[in-house]
């Protein structure tokens, strides 16, 4: 059986449900296909930053999460070595009740699927995209139930590529394969109850070979996520062969890191730690032809800046304007041609709001992966706390969202 959309979206997470909502609300016929069983655990830092909140409620989902989030976020810091240093995070406001906050993905993806259903879309979950086919009308997304084995086909002008940055798959957006390196990043994720951690703080740990995380989430819980290369990785395994992976890469940390020792020594773990990898970081693609990217496919930062959530929301919002836009000036062409113009309009708006993230990202990552960049660093930081909350201001933090021209002018 062939069944025929005008759009579909590979891929259920912030980006795709975002996309989905955003889409099928503006008359699309839209399909998610989701090949993970909602609820699920997944390794992600949870910070959602202030200035996509303003987003959600655009979505209608913000009331529910915050009545189940962290508390807001108001300060950043530093555990590194024996330093633990901490400032005030910048706002965009001055009303108490703004700010970011953190939220178990759990929660989070099942209420912007549920959302994009309720919109208008329809879910094919649990459905994995088992072949892909390019024909003269579009495009043939072949799926498969996870559960039963049952098979659809469906078939759509328009595919939004909103799939992880990690797995390969058979869509030509998804060949992330690539030599093993030393310097490959993993990254790691558990929540811990009774930390001593103050519920406002969010602060960066910096440790040999990687770096991390912490953050109140929901249920009063402390979500710890971080990144490790794969050498450093393999020799936590062999200096605490005793404990399991994420359990090895926690004593690393606690050995590393003053703050995290203190803020867990009374915790217990939250179920089982997550991992997943290697990431690959970087801008990746924009898509081509009918096809368009957004989230992860399109590009992923270093976790470091906490900006994966709403950089994933954002994109799903910029892309869904060009691709409205498009539809309501009534243009029939499905050419080629319109697709470019879509995605290059699309493309400079993504640059104008991620990309400085990007660098920066990468910029923090690799200066506090490093012991004596890390201890240089953190001493001026001590010397100027300051800086920590500027660092955070360049890299999204406080910055305002920038809509595409283009669309602006479509909408007014």
């Amino acid at each position: 059986m062939n069944i025929g959309y005008d759009v579909i979206v590979l891929g259920g997470g912030p980006s795709g449900s975002t996309a989905g909502v955003l889409l099928a609300l503006a008359g699309w016929r839209v399909a998610i296909v989701e090949k993970a069983e909602f609820p699920r655990r997944k390794v992600c830092g949870e910070f959602i930053s202030e200035t996509t909140w303003p987003l959600l409620r655009h979505l209608e989902v913000a009331a529910p999460l915050m009545e189940i989030a962290g508390p807001v976020v108001r300060r950043i810091g530093i555990y590194s070595g024996d330093a633990m240093v901490t400032a005030k995070l910048a706002s965009q406001t001055d009303r108490i009740e703004d700010g970011g906050r953190a939220i178990g993905r759990e929660h989070l993806d099942s209420l912007l699927l549920k959302r994009a259903a309720e919109a208008g879309a329809e879910v094919w979950q649990p459905f994995a995209l088992t072949s892909f086919v390019e024909t003269d009308s579009g495009y043939v997304c072949s799926i498969r139930n996870k559960r039963s084995r049952e098979e659809r086909a469906l078939s759509s002008r328009l595919i939004v590529a909103a799939h992880g940055s990690w797995e390969s798959g058979v869509m030509p957006t998804q060949d992330f394969r690539r030599p093993r390196h030393d310097s490959d990043l993993f990254g790691f994720k558990a929540h811990f109850f009774k930390s001593t951690l103050p519920q406002d703080l969010m602060p960066l740990l910096a440790f040999p070979g990687g770096y991390g995380g912490m953050v109140y989430s929901d249920s009063g819980r402390v979500s710890l996520s971080c990144c490790i290369r794969r050498d450093r990785l393999e020799s936590c395994r062999q200096q605490y062969s005793h404990l399991n992976a994420g359990s090895a890469v926690l004593a690393h940390i606690e050995s590393s890191c003053m703050g995290v020792l203190q803020a867990l020594s009374s915790a217990s773990v939250d179920g089982a730690w997550l991992s997943s990898g290697p990431l690959r970081t970087g801008i990746h693609t924009f898509g081509r032809d009918g096809i368009f990217t957004v989230g992860n496919a399109a590009a992923e930062a270093h976790p470091i800046v906490a900006e994966g959530i709403s950089m994933a929301i954002q994109s799903a919002f910029l892309l869904s304007e060009q691709l409205n836009a498009w539809r309501v000036c009534g243009d029939p062409d499905l050419s080629n041609q319109t697709f470019e113009s879509i995605r290059h309009e699309y493309e400079i708006a993504w640059r104008d709001n991620f990309s400085r993230r990007i660098r920066l990202a990468a910029l923090f990552a690799h200066l506090f992966m490093r012991p004596v960049s890390s201890q240089i660093a953190t001493g001026l930081l001590k010397r100027f706390p300051r800086l920590l909350t500027e660092g955070a201001r360049w890299s999204g933090k406080a910055e305002p969202f920038r809509r595409s021209y283009q669309a602006e002018a479509a909408r007014s």
